[in-house]
């Protein structure tokens, strides 16, 4: 391949980019939902930024409802800066701004958009959401 013929189908590839991260989003926010279903996990929460001179650089989830603690024994850090990525993607602002909301409705407030996205573009989504290949080891536990 040659620049020329990456730059004549630069469009192409650039919607085909944009529809992978779609996809990945779609099929990695069901698997966190439904993750939150199989632990009964439910009430508000907040996605907070990291602070990159803070002792955590990381995003963090803190429970507004509930316990702090089931919510650590139920997300790795790794995921947490993944789910952020994610929302990032989607145009929330969770890197400056902290977001609130209701692990069960994480479903119902992301996915349908998405799955309008790939519908729209002739991807049919799965009914049931398997694991992408990337999907962290912890992402199969209940």
């Amino acid at each position: 391949m040659n620049i020329h013929h990456l730059l004549h189908h630069r469009d192409t590839l650039l919607r085909q980019a944009r529809l992978a991260n779609v996809a990945y989003a779609y099929q990695r926010l069901g698997e966190f939902a439904a993750r939150i279903s199989r632990a009964r996990l439910s009430g508000a929460v907040a996605i907070c930024p990291g602070d990159p001179s803070g002792a955590q650089p990381w995003p963090g989830l803190a429970a507004l409802e509930g316990s702090q603690a089931v919510i650590e024994e139920h997300f790795l850090d790794e995921e947490l800066v993944e789910l952020t990525d994610i929302l990032a993607f989607l145009g929330e602002d969770v890197r400056t701004d902290r977001l609130t909301l209701r692990l069960e409705d994480l479903a119902e407030r992301f996915l349908p958009r998405l799955r309008q996205e790939l519908v729209a573009a002739g991807v049919i989504p799965a009914a049931g959401l398997s694991h992408s290949p990337d999907s962290s080891p912890r992402s199969e536990l209940p």
